[in-house]
């Protein structure tokens, strides 16, 4: 098949949709935690947002970046969109609107993890400073609108832009003004793939409000704490929310397989170029029959790019992946991974998490989903509020951290990167509510000290 990854084989059978993704199981000896975060990128001489090109634009940042790493860079087309660092599979990669991606290595530990961050501020910083480019630790980016922010070379953006304006009315500020941290985890089999699976998508809601830190958009207060995770109720419905299927009886990588199926494409990569296939289905390409690419069936890499297109508030691959966070400062980064890694990696307390969860219905889900981007920790829920139930998932996830028991060189365990949290539920006040108050105050309705006092 010309122009295909004939690295990757063609897809022979369902099993082989599956097989992309149960290839994940791994015994517990094995799982890693993996951290990603969306930091904005800015300039302060005038304030702007950063263009692509220019002598102080993300181009020159990323090849600072890779002189200073040895990350190697690459390409969509003759531009450098990313860079990998072959030595522990992490990378850096450029999202739409130029918020820059760093997705982190698998780390035995979240002490790891924030080694880890700490190091990457630090290249980065140092990269970006002559650069006149500054990092911004929130959702959404506060001031500019979707059409002040310059679009990043990279040819799938383009299709995707396209797209959203077909299907959602916030798609654009997804992909251009938005910003988030997610953390990927591992599982043992099918089994324990679905618990965590359950347990994660009942919880996001919470951890929305956790980390809820997005309040401003376009220079005002947009009544959510959350806007970013309200722009992805808006965004398409084809391929986020709460995958209810998830819940029902029998529900494995199969039922997850079919889903992904119904999910309309995005494109189909072929010499090392994009083809724009959006709103096709790959049931089609299955039988040759996609009108782009007329007699030519997949390869696992194509259903793989597939997968990645989904975007759902717990992603599956060969790893879950927890997307319900906003951006916040490097503790926060680190906390969510403490939050989840608390509650999945340690038995008691996931089965604690389950008990915490399994009476709530569909409805009950679809309400905290549709709710908390608003209303935050402060959401009415089970005759009292969301608070308390967060209260409760961030005990069971610190006793998690103690059992697991890994300990840094100072002898402190990993329930020390929960401290974000503990300050949130102890003032009973997301990173939002914060802003808030000093933009109700002291701040005299500007957003502008947000670009000091959010600047990570």
């Amino acid at each position: 098949m010309a122009g295909a990854d004939t690295s990757s084989p063609l897809i022979e059978s369902r099993a082989d949709l599956i097989e992309a993704m149960e290839r994940g199981c791994k015994p517990a000896e094995q799982w890693r935690i993996g951290t990603e975060h969306e930091k904005h990128v800015f300039h302060t001489d005038p304030l702007r947002p950063v263009t692509y090109e220019g002598p102080q634009g993300v181009r020159a940042l990323l090849d600072g970046v890779a002189r200073e790493t040895g990350w190697e860079p690459f390409y969509d087309g003759e531009n450098p969109i990313g860079l990998r660092n072959d030595a522990s599979a992490g990378g850096i990669s450029l999202e739409p609107g130029g918020q820059f991606e760093l997705s982190g290595a698998p780390m035995a530990d979240l002490h790891g993890t924030a080694d880890e961050m700490a190091e990457h501020m630090r290249v980065s910083k140092a990269v970006a400073a002559p650069l006149d480019i500054h990092f911004l630790g929130l959702g959404v980016t506060p001031l500019w609108a979707v059409s002040d922010i310059p679009a990043m070379p990279k040819s799938r953006y383009g299709i995707m832009t396209k797209y959203m304006g077909e299907v959602g009315t916030l798609g654009t500020s997804m992909m251009y003004r938005s910003a988030t941290v997610q953390t990927n985890l591992d599982f043992s089999s099918e089994a324990d793939m679905v618990k965590k699976l359950r347990v994660s998508l009942a919880l996001q809601p919470v951890a929305t409000a956790l980390f809820a830190n997005s309040p401003f958009s376009e220079g005002r207060d947009t009544g959510y704490l959350s806007f970013r995770s309200h722009i992805w109720l808006n965004t398409d419905d084809a391929r986020t929310g709460m995958l209810p299927f998830a819940f029902e009886d029998g529900f494995g990588f199969e039922h997850y397989a079919d889903h992904a199926l119904d999910v309309p494409m995005y494109f189909v990569i072929r010499d090392k170029k994009y083809i724009n296939v959006a709103g096709e289905s790959f049931r089609a390409f299955l039988k040759g029959e996609l009108p782009q690419l007329p007699g030519e069936k997949p390869t696992i890499k194509d259903w793989e790019d597939h997968l990645s297109t989904l975007f759902p508030e717990v992603r599956l691959k060969q790893f879950l992946e927890m997307r319900g966070a906003d951006m916040g400062d490097s503790g926060h980064v680190v906390a969510l991974s403490a939050f989840w890694t608390g509650l999945l990696y340690d038995e008691v307390s996931l089965e604690s998490a389950w008990e915490l969860v399994k009476g709530w219905s569909e409805e009950d889900r679809d309400y905290l989903r549709r709710e908390v981007p608003r209303l935050g920790l402060s959401t009415p829920f089970d005759r009292s509020s969301l608070f308390d139930i967060a209260a409760q998932a961030v005990g069971i996830a610190e006793a998690g951290l103690v059992r697991r028991n890994r300990l840094n060189t100072a002898g402190q365990d990993e329930t020390i990167h929960l401290a974000p949290l503990e300050e949130t539920i102890r003032t009973s006040k997301s990173p939002a509510e914060r802003w808030l108050e000093k933009f109700r105050g002291e701040w005299n309705g500007s957003v502008l000290p947000l670009f000091t006092e959010a600047e990570i």
